[in-house]
């Protein structure tokens, strides 16, 4: 009779668990929708499946498939990979505080990018009384935020070795190389024209408006990779939350798990902020609301995760697009904005209802 309860009981958590990740889904989906139909030039919802389906007006179609499409993309590749890497680091740190930004990762990117457009020569033209500024060479820059995001991965992997990857060290050593990376950026900025000024800036604001579908498509390779490892390895982290002499006497290799763990989520963070710029709070609250719907199994964790990573990072792109009328704003500061406020929010009531974040 015992067995039954709980079989019954599992089924019914199960059922439960599946449902809300439908329901995200179908929120997903309507964003995509959404965001496929908002932007400068008004476009109805018929008129949107038929450029869709490529029989539409010409005009409408070349929006859809060359501007909006690769945007929306971006946005829900981006906001699922920088959802899962956080996720990942607060369980494997045990730091409920960490994301994507923790190792400092960001910061070495924004040092890279910078480096490429003064001193290297990248430069930047202004456009449209000065509203866009395009780079003259963006894929060196990408390059240069690349090498450095993964650099400063790296270092941070050797540091946390030497430490047998205590997770106290690995936060402290990308704090320290986060403020390094900062304070080397604000140097090369210190000495360079105001052009070359405004477009290192620039490049700084999160923006999926540069996009293309061969850098969404390198994203989604990279994130689906790390997903398929993640996500078999779903037991080991459910064990780590119990702690690491847990996880250690279930046959767990925990050193290896935070290595492999640590060099793919920085691998995402690297590819996301070197080809869209800074998007900050993703990573950290996506997983807290996760937990708040679906608890704390990662068979389920990871996959809600990404799906509201999605979720917010469209919405913001939605607030991007409407908030200043014919003006599209950097998506990173709208994720600021509205990240903030949220993730205090969570906070206090999790802490209000015995929630350990």
């Amino acid at each position: 009779m015992e067995k039954t309860n709980n079989l019954h009981h599992y089924h019914k958590y199960r059922k439960k668990k599946l449902i809300i990740i439908l329901i995200l889904c179908l929120i997903l989906l309507l964003l995509m929708i959404l965001s496929l139909m908002v932007g400068s030039t008004k476009m109805g919802l018929i008129n949107m499946i038929k450029a869709f389906l490529g029989k539409g007006e010409s005009f409408d179609t070349i929006i859809i498939w060359q501007i909006r499409m690769p945007r929306m993309l971006a946005g829900v590749i981006a906001g699922s990979g920088l959802a899962l890497a956080g996720c990942i680091m607060q369980t494997i740190l045990k730091n409920p505080m960490a994301s994507p930004t923790t190792l400092g990762v960001s910061n070495g990117a924004v040092f890279g990018a910078n480096l490429a457009i003064i001193v290297l020569g990248c430069g930047a033209i202004s456009t449209t009384q000065g509203i866009n500024i395009n780079l003259n060479n963006p894929y060196l820059t990408t390059i240069c935020a690349f090498v450095f995001a993964i650099l400063s991965a790296l270092i941070i992997l050797l540091l946390a070795r030497k430490s047998k990857y205590s997770a106290e060290v690995v936060v402290l050593a990308g704090v320290a190389l986060g403020s390094l990376f900062s304070a080397g950026t604000t140097i090369i900025q210190y000495f360079a024209d105001d052009t070359k000024l405004s477009s290192a800036i620039f490049w700084t604001f999160g923006d999926l408006n540069n996009a293309t579908y061969v850098e969404n498509l390198i994203m989604f390779i990279i994130i689906i990779v790390a997903f398929v490892y993640f996500y078999l390895m779903r037991f080991a982290y459910n064990s780590l939350t119990s702690g690491e002499d847990v996880a250690t006497s279930l046959g767990i290799n925990v050193k290896k798990i935070r290595f492999i763990s640590l060099l793919l989520s920085s691998l995402i963070c690297a590819v996301c902020v070197a080809f869209l710029g800074i998007i900050g709070f993703v990573g950290l609250i996506a997983p807290h609301i996760a937990k708040k719907l679906v608890g704390s199994d990662h068979g389920y964790l990871l996959i809600s995760a990404m799906l509201i990573g999605s979720i917010i990072l469209l919405v913001a792109d939605f607030l991007a697009k409407i908030l200043i009328k014919q003006v599209s704003l950097p998506i990173g500061a709208i994720t600021s904005l509205f990240g903030a406020p949220l993730f205090l929010m969570l906070l206090i009531k999790g802490k209000r209802g015995g929630y350990n974040a």
